[in-house]
Order: C-alpha cells, then structure tokens, then sequence
C-alpha cells in the first residue's frame, strides 16, 4: 500500500535576518564615504634633510558702511588700494586676502575691491557671518 503525503516540502529561505544585515551594510557605507576623501591622491613624497614650513599670511581688507578702507586695521586711502594690496602681498607665493564687507554697501563697491585683486592675481576671500 502506498502512502501519499498530502503536504509537500518546499524549499524556504529565512529572510527575516537579512533586513538587519542590509541595514548594516547600509550604516557602514555611508559612514565610510563620509569619512573618506575621493579627491586625494596618494603619494610617496621624498625626504629632505632640511624641512621648510611655508606659511600663508592671512591679510584681511575691512570696509565699513561710510566706505572706509582698512588692511589689517589700518587705514588707507580708496585711492591708494591698489599700490597697498601690492606692496603687502609682494614676496608671498599664494597671496591671498580675507575681504570683510559690510552689508550696506552696494555690489558695486564689492566688485570694484574684487576687480582689484584679480588685477593684481591675489585671491579674494569673502568673510560672511553665520
């Protein structure tokens, strides 16, 4: 006599712990890729027997409401802007200027002190507050 099994094996896959895993996975990505810097290359550099530290002085251009022109907290003449940012950023590789602006000025004012140092190749910085 044969016996027929009214129920058939079938196959199962148990899935409830691969919502957990997935989630870790997932954690884990997104904290290595903000940790991580895609824009940085790798490099053996070479050794020198003497070490040179090169250091960015940071100038700062102030200009108040009543257009005020101030390099570092000394005042100068709008007139002699050109000449000063030049003579203070001679012998500095990367010159750069930190350019504090106040808010009631117009644009115009901004892009003429901006048109000065591209003139002049120094990069311009805007300083903002938060």
């Amino acid at each position: 006599m044969k016996f027929r099994r009214k129920n058939k094996f079938a196959a199962e896959v148990a899935t409830s712990s691969l919502n957990d895993i997935m989630f870790f996975l997932l954690l884990f990505f997104l904290i290595i890729s903000t940790v991580a810097n895609p824009n940085v290359i790798k490099l053996l550099l070479p050794k020198a027997s003497s070490a040179q530290q090169v250091a960015k002085k940071q100038v700062t251009l102030s200009v108040d409401g009543e257009k005020n022109y101030f390099i570092d907290k000394r005042p100068i003449d709008k007139a002699n802007l050109e000449t000063e940012m030049q003579t203070i950023m001679t012998g500095i590789a990367e010159p750069t200027i930190v350019v504090r602006f106040d808010k009631s000025l117009t644009v115009q004012d901004l892009v003429d002190v901006l048109q000065t140092g591209a003139k002049l190749n120094i990069k311009m910085v805007m300083a903002t507050a938060k």
